[in-house]
């Protein structure tokens, strides 16, 4: 069947072809070709064609040949079905072509116009997606004509635009639904990009990406939309997978996320959290907006001053995983009363049979719960520091600001 098999075909090549019988009486044309999900290519088993009216499967290797014309015998037509074999297959034309999909190495949203194929042995592997403007001037029948036309007028080259289909993530039909493999494609980018192709997708695809992603990447990508787009994407999930999303958010984020919610809502998916993170939370969520408390995270390491500077390093090595300020160690005495501050810098540069209260400055800075948010920003401008602590009226530390929370007061689109 491979007999004068070409080593690269296009989708194009194939949609609309005429099909043959051994006499070379027209039977049909082609449709659509049929892939099964094989990693990290998928390979062609088959094509469906229109013949006498109705859409039937061709098996791949029922094709007596395909070049120079498609051919296949006038028994194997009687045997076609209208069924597809019962594997893990795609129908490229219905799922791939002239849809949005997501390059995960380019990490942006982009729309397919052509595939690509190669021959390997007597089999077609889908290698590429063709979002290029060439692969459009091939569908249309048009690439000579404005490749020559390009080359003649402004000795220009159209190129190709390929993704490797092995970076490519479907955002049509029942692939959507595919949690395998949305997630380890999607898991992969940074959550910004992550953040912007979401926020490029329909309100159905947003919500049907998110669905697939598991907890952490979710929470990661949801710190990074916007709010609008948070709130809209938090309510179209269960309670429950909404608690484990937030658990797994910073704390700052997570409370900006449930004040924007319904009441009833928040307190939903609080309820269904570890009950020490949900305190947190709630804790965070008494503070009004435009203050220092609504700014602040409760993920940060606060240590008693007798600790040695090796202890204090075993300590954030081991929780740093479940912090948002790592730039510094807070000292803190029984009582929670904020002693001093150490930044990592100190730290390291320390004796490790120091103690935390030998190594810190003499001065601490500090912002008060109830401080507006202008003062805040004033603060960390004049100080140059990367997080500040937040006391109370008594002196207990309650909370840390990092810098990130001040560029999103400072430039909210940009943080």
């Amino acid at each position: 069947m491979d007999q004068g098999l070409k080593e690269f075909y296009f989708f194009s090549d194939f949609l609309n072809r005429r099909v043959d019988n051994a006499s070379r009486q027209r039977v049909g044309k082609i449709t659509d070709l049929v892939a099964e999900r094989t990693e990290p290519y998928p390979m062609i088993i088959g094509m469906m064609i229109r013949t006498r009216g109705r859409q039937m499967y061709l098996p791949w290797e029922k094709i007596i040949q395909i070049e120079p014309q498609l051919t296949l015998s006038e028994e194997e037509l009687l045997d076609l079905k209208t069924s597809l074999p019962e594997k893990d297959t795609i129908l490229l034309k219905e799922s791939v072509m002239d849809k949005q999909i997501v390059d995960t190495f380019g990490a942006k949203v982009v729309r397919v116009n052509d595939l690509h194929f190669l021959r390997v042995d007597s089999r077609l592997r889908l290698v590429h997606v063709d979002v290029g403007f060439r692969g459009l001037m091939r569908r249309v029948g048009w690439e000579k004509v404005v490749d020559q036309a390009l080359r003649w007028f402004f000795s220009y080259v159209l190129p190709n635009q390929f993704i490797s289909w092995k970076y490519v993530q479907l955002l049509s039909g029942s692939d959507l639904l595919q949690l395998s493999v949305s997630q380890k494609k999607l898991s992969h980018l940074h959550p910004a990009d992550l953040a912007d192709i979401i926020e490029d997708l329909s309100g159905r695809e947003r919500s049907a990406i998110f669905h697939a992603l598991d907890a952490e990447t979710a929470a990661e990508a949801l710190e990074e939309i916007d709010p609008k787009i948070q709130k809209a994407l938090i309510e179209t999930i269960s309670v429950e997978k909404a608690s484990d999303i937030v658990e797994e958010m910073s704390p700052s984020d997570a409370a900006d996320l449930l004040a924007d919610l319904p009441e009833e809502r928040a307190e939903e998916i609080l309820e269904g959290m570890e009950q020490e993170k949900a305190e947190d939370l709630r804790e965070l969520l008494v503070h009004p907006d435009e203050t220092a408390g609504a700014l602040m995270t409760t993920a940060y390491l606060s240590l008693p001053p007798g600790v040695t500077v090796e202890t204090a390093i075993a300590r954030l090595r081991a929780e740093a995983p479940n912090l948002d300020i790592m730039d510094y160690i807070f000292i803190v005495d029984g009582e929670e009363n904020l002693q001093g501050v150490v930044s990592i810098r100190d730290l390291l540069t320390a004796h490790s049979h120091q103690t935390l209260s030998e190594i810190q400055p003499t001065r601490v800075v500090s912002v008060k719960l109830d401080e507006d948010q202008n003062e805040v920003v004033e603060a960390f401008a004049k100080y140059g520091f990367r997080a500040l602590p937040v006391v109370d009226e008594e002196g207990h530390l309650k909370g840390v600001i990092g810098f990130r929370s001040v560029l999103d007061v400072l430039a909210p689109e940009a943080g």
